[in-house]
């Protein structure tokens, strides 16, 4: 994604002060169009450069989310004026859950459905919709071993953890589609497939842990293969329940954490060899004594104490674990104190500033020396956000256009600075001259431009590098926005007595998105977004040439 959206940087004119590498020309295959005027005829302009604006059109609706309508996705073929968008019955991921076998009637056996309570997860994405995240989930107990989960239309990992701590967890991949929805089913192992795996955690040698700790199983990709366990805190001694394939395995990863975020205690990942019994206590290693950290934090000027503002320490620690503080705000002398275990040695932890609301000084994670001893930390003044300016023209591109809000989403991290914070909407709108101007933190962002008058809105994409100067900006080359057209219809779905008895999807959210690729990965871009009136109409406007 962030290759992509430098790319996308370059070929929009990005220039700025501190942006070395926005001064060369991009090469031709990344130039893309700043109006509808550079396009062939019916074609717009949008950020990935000249397309069919009626092409690669998908809209999700969610019909009633608190009744248990999730979201459905449709791609569209051809966009007509009258677009009536006709629903599937609620979807839902369906299920089922057994545990052994039981005698059949034929002489045979049978599945053995599972009763118990169960939880499960789903975290997956919309199949259609590059970037459309999707979470579920719920406690629920089988009905007879069956069970069934709302969800929208998506791709999902399901996890199935039992309220039985004796089990261990299970994960199975599933495809949902609106028309069928979609099916998984599991099978917990018997008693005979389940492995015990015991162990002890302790600090170093036989200082135990003085902590609330947990521990659990991962794989390499982080899905858990145990449940959380307690570690007992007078012994340090755990136990972890594994099926009897994953402690199979050559190696797996045990991770430690304590319950208790404000607890001093570092939290540390193990590579171990599944075996019934750990050969030795796991070490969570001796970070040392809890110390007193304490400082100050400015505005960009370098004089003005930052009140309100959001700091913490995090990082690695003496015996290899890493610790990640609770965040404390500095009062009006922009002050702050806090307590944090000694950075380890060889590597200094970072001290992560979080301005205020209607601060110009940016996020900022400094690296900081935290030795073994109360310390005092110098000062630290926050850089400023670098500005993002830009102008917006009409559609006929022969003046301004004023009053355009902007929408700011952040949509990755840079290298060495975390997520910025999420999106806002500015609280100016483009001037008498289509001007805007926004102070933004390091990282990369997807601007949305609302004009409204029933103009459709506008995005594109942005990579903002972490400046130096206040003078720093950071300007996009001037874009022309492109003419609407008015896109109306109703939402309809299967009568149902409880839910819809009239067939009408009202109060629906609907928005279409069109799929692009930037950088050589798909990814979507919102087109337009409205709900349905109590009648299940509703109307929008999308780009047209």
């Amino acid at each position: 994604m962030r290759r992509a959206l430098r790319a996308l940087a370059l070929a929009l004119g990005l220039t700025g002060a501190g942006c070395d590498f926005l001064k060369e020309e991009p090469p031709p295959e990344q130039l893309v169009c700043r109006s509808d005027a550079e396009c062939a005829a019916g074609q717009v302009c949008f950020v990935d450069g000249c397309g069919n604006p009626g092409g690669d059109i998908v809209v999700e609706v969610q019909p009633h989310p608190k009744a248990g309508l999730l979201a459905q996705d449709f791609p569209v073929d051809r966009l007509r004026a009258e677009q009536n968008l006709e629903l599937f019955s609620p979807v839902r991921l369906a299920g089922t859950v057994t545990r052994g076998t039981t005698a059949a009637a034929d002489g045979g056996t049978a599945p053995l459905p599972y009763r118990a309570p169960i939880h499960l997860l789903a975290t997956g994405d919309s199949r259609l919709i590059p970037g459309v995240a999707r979470r579920y989930e719920t406690t629920l107990t089988p009905d007879d071993g069956a069970w069934v989960l709302p969800v929208g239309s998506g791709r999902y990992t399901v996890t199935l953890t039992p309220v039985d701590p004796t089990l261990p967890p299970l994960s199975r991949d599933a495809v949902v589609d609106p028309s069928s929805g979609g099916a998984v089913a599991f099978d917990l192992p018997t008693a005979s497939r389940v492995v015990t795996l015991t162990g002890t955690l302790v600090l170093q040698g036989s200082k135990r842990v003085d902590a609330d700790m947990e521990v659990q199983v991962l794989d390499e990709s982080l899905r858990p293969l145990s449940q959380r366990a307690r570690v007992a805190r007078d012994t340090g001694a755990f136990q972890l329940v594994l099926s009897a394939e994953d402690a199979a395995r050559a190696t797996v990863l045990l991770r430690a954490t304590p319950v208790d975020a404000a607890d001093l205690v570092p939290w540390k990942t193990f590579v171990v060899v599944p075996s019934s019994t750990l050969p030795a206590p796991l070490e969570l290693g001796d970070p040392g004594a809890p110390v007193r950290v304490e400082g100050r934090v400015l505005e960009m000027d370098g004089q003005t104490p930052m009140a309100g503002a959001r700091v913490s320490l995090q990082g690695r620690v003496a015996g290899g674990g890493t610790f990640k503080g609770v965040p404390v705000l500095t009062d009006a002398q922009g002050r702050y104190q806090l307590t944090s275990l000694p950075g380890a040695a060889e590597s200094p932890l970072t001290l992560v500033i979080v301005p205020p609301p209607g601060s110009r000084s940016r996020l900022t994670p400094q690296q900081v020396a935290v030795a073994a001893v109360d310390t005092v930390l110098p000062d630290v003044a926050c850089p400023a956000r670098m500005t993002v300016a830009g102008s917006v023209r009409n559609p006929e591109g022969t003046g301004p256009a004023s009053g355009v809000r902007v929408v700011v989403e952040p949509v990755g991290a840079l290298e060495g600075y975390p997520q910025p914070p999420l999106g806002f909407e500015s609280p100016l709108t483009t001037n008498s001259e289509g001007s805007f101007s926004l102070a933004l933190d390091p990282g990369e962002y997807r601007l949305d431009f609302l004009p409204g008058e029933n103009l459709p809105r506008v995005s594109r994409f942005v990579t903002v590098p972490a400046g130096t100067a206040e003078s720093d900006v950071m300007t996009l080359a001037a874009f022309t926005l492109s003419r609407g057209r008015s896109l109306s219809g109703r939402i309809t779905l299967p009568p149902d007595p409880a839910l819809a008895p009239d067939g009408i999807a009202a109060n629906a959210s609907v928005r279409f998105f069109r799929v692009v690729t930037v950088g050589g990965r798909p990814e979507s871009i919102l087109l337009a977004q409205t709900v349905s009136d109590s009648t299940g109409r509703y109307s929008t406007v999308l780009p047209t040439r």
